[in-house]
């Protein structure tokens, strides 16, 4: 039974269950950034500008038989969705930010020292 409890212990450690819980919940936050940068951000801001530039399908764009237009829909589908991971990241910063303590007053020796200083300048 020595294998069960040791299972059992190490299964059931906060750190390891913690560590289940932020990769559940890191795939479903994965699933709202893609689906936010693949349905709100493309439509609305790449597709337009790859229509200016003329490459609608950029896909199916090749050159002596490479197909780098599967490589470059990945490299911008990367770029967009790290952007979109920055501002997210950075707005949840903000929100989360602490405001900051007031300085603490002098220590009572500081005091105390600041007390003998003034008394040497008067009799000075």
């Amino acid at each position: 039974m020595g294998f069960v409890k040791e299972f059992k212990e190490f299964a059931f450690k906060g750190n390891v269950v913690d560590l289940a819980v932020g990769v559940i919940i890191g795939g479903a936050f994965g699933a709202i950034v893609k689906s936010l940068v693949d349905d709100v951000i493309t439509p609305l801001l790449l597709t337009p500008a790859l229509k200016a530039a003329g490459a609608e399908n950029i896909k199916e764009l090749a050159w002596n038989g490479v197909t780098y237009g599967n490589f470059l829909s990945s490299v911008i589908s990367f770029l967009v969705l790290a952007f979109v991971l920055f501002w997210l990241i950075k707005v949840a910063n903000k929100l989360n930010k602490k405001p900051e303590a007031a300085p603490a007053g002098p220590s009572s020796t500081d005091q105390l020292l600041m007390e003998i200083r003034d008394e040497l300048k008067k009799k000075a």
